[in-house]
This record gives structure tokens, sequence and C-alpha cells, in this order.
């Protein structure tokens, strides 16, 4: 008998046909009546696969009593309790470091178009105001001062980028790390001493709005976001008030508190750059996380160590 895994929310195909060839798949987002599917075969469902922005709902998880494993396509777990998956000892694992490449290169680009005005430029030329006058300066880019607040895989990779544009680089972590780059203790010290602040941290309970309105005011008129990371980490409330008033110079975003609902106010900021939650979106990376995805699964229904284990 194939294991029953559910699946909360679309995959690639390839990843897909390869989930319903090893397991019995059920399709959770497609079910017209998720409570008869939960009365009739909650007890059967072995394992879980998700995306790393939906997680587990805690009310979801109650009610799969014979759940073993609960496996993220995707390097966040941020939205799985790990206290109760321990308590009830089922399994979870991610798909750490081969996205790692992809995140931090879009974590520069959109550094580059924010203060290089490449989405401004685009648009200028497209509808047909480049005849009627030139777009604006932007802002240099090589040797304007980086912050990183986290300096896990991803910022780590982010920083030997920024190398290359000799940019000043300093972040913040929990713990100094034998970097060249200079540490400061807190976000708001962080934003103190840099131009551009790229957030690049796990979300946790602890960094929940970490990004908040002093840090912000210290990023400074001039000053830019750019956010990576969770949107979680960054009180969006107080960003807009600082991009609307002009207490920050402008904002890059790839992810936000609501996904995918983003603030209205945003969208028609001259001053920001938003995409939709697509760091890890490359054929090459989603392939390499569908495959550590499968042999976190595998590895789990024949016995073996996860190759990706978070508990």
């Amino acid at each position: 008998m194939k294991p029953d895994i559910l699946q909360l929310c679309p995959f690639m195909p390839t990843l897909e046909a390869a989930l319903a060839e090893r397991f019995t798949l059920h399709r959770w987002f497609e079910m017209a009546d998720g409570e008869a599917f939960l009365a009739s075969h909650g007890a059967a469902i072995r394992g879980v696969v998700t995306g790393g922005h939906l997680g587990l709902p805690p009310e979801l998880g109650a009610r799969l009593p014979g759940l073993e494993i609960v496996a993220i396509n995707g390097v966040g777990y941020d939205k799985v309790d790990l206290t109760v998956a321990k308590a009830r000892g089922y399994r979870v694992a991610n798909t750490p470091d081969v996205l790692t490449e992809d995140v931090a290169d879009l974590a520069i680009g959109l550094s580059i178009s924010l203060l290089r005005q490449i989405v401004r430029g685009h648009d200028h030329v497209r509808t047909g105001q480049w005849p009627s006058g030139d777009l604006g300066l932007g802002r240099k880019v090589s040797r304007r001062r980086f912050g990183i607040f986290g300096l896990g895989r991803i910022g780590r990779a982010i920083a030997r980028r920024l190398e290359a544009f000799d940019c000043p680089i300093s972040y913040a972590s929990r713990t100094r790390q034998d970097v060249p780059y200079t540490f400061h203790d807190t976000p708001l010290a962080l934003a103190s001493h840099c131009d551009a602040l790229i957030v690049a941290a796990a979300a946790t309970p602890d960094t929940r709005h970490i990004i908040d309105a002093p840090v912000l005011a210290a990023l400074g008129a001039n000053g830019v976001l750019v956010n990576v990371a969770r949107g979680s980490l960054v009180d969006e409330a107080a960003l807009v008030a600082a991009l609307v008033s002009g207490q920050l110079g402008g904002a890059a975003l790839d992810v936000f508190e609501d996904e995918p609902r983003v603030p209205r106010a945003l969208w028609d900021m001259p001053n920001v750059v938003l995409t939709p939650h697509m760091a890890s979106a490359t054929h090459e990376t989603r392939a390499d996380m569908a495959r550590l995805l499968l042999a976190n699964l595998d590895a789990h229904f024949s016995g073996q160590p996860l190759p990706a284990a978070v508990v």
C-alpha cells in the first residue's frame, strides 16, 4: 500500500507526477468539502507536502492523528509549529541550500532595479514617455553602504555578490561571525550605518516586525529597504507610512505579510519595486527543490535519516 499524502498547494507538474507515482496523493487545495475528507480519510494521512509560505495550519494538523512527516518545498518552516511536531513525534523537513544562489541573485537584482530605476525606466519607454523627457536620475549601486540583516547561508551569498560592487558591507545577526564585514548587534544600529538594508533573516517570533518604524527612520530619506526573507519581519504598516511621508527613500519587496495580498498603497509608488515571492522561482532551482523534497519523503518512508531534517 502506498502511504497516503496530503498535498496542500500546487507544485510543478513533474513534482506532482513523482508524488503521485510514489504515494496515494490527496490534493487538499482542490477539495470542495475538506471537512468530509478529514472525517473519512484524516486518520489515514501519514505525510503532508506543502510550501514554506503555507506550512501546516494548526487546525488542519490537529485533524491528522497519523501524521509522520511534513515535507516543505522551501527553506522557511516558520509556519509549522515545531513544538507541536516534537510533542506529537512527526518529522519536519525542508529544502535548504539549493535555493541560496537564486535568492541571493534576486536580492541583488531587486537592489539594482530599485536604485537604478530599471522598472521605472522600462515603463518610461514602453508607455511612450521618453520623447517627452528623460526619466530622471537614480542612485549608484557600487560602493554604496549595504547592511544585511541575517548572515546565514543566503545572507553570506548576498554579501559575496556585493563584494564585486566594492560595497562596504555590514551585518546584524544573532552572533558575531568570522567574516570581513562590520558587525552591529541590532537592526537599528545596522540601519544607522548603511544606505541599503537587505533583510535575509529567518522568520521567528523574535523577528516579527523587527524592521519597525525606528529602523526605517534610521535608514532615512535616502535609504532603501530590500526584503527577500519573510513579510513578517517588516512592520508593513510602518513601511507604507515611511514611504508615503518620504521618511524612507524606497523599497524592493519579494515578500509580504499577507501574501498574495499586497497593500494597495504600494502598487503605484515610483520608488517601490514589487515581485510575487519569486526568489526561488527558476527552472533549475525548483527542480533541485523537488528532488530534495522527494528525497526527504523517500528517506522517511524507508526508515533512513532525512537529508534535510528540521526536527
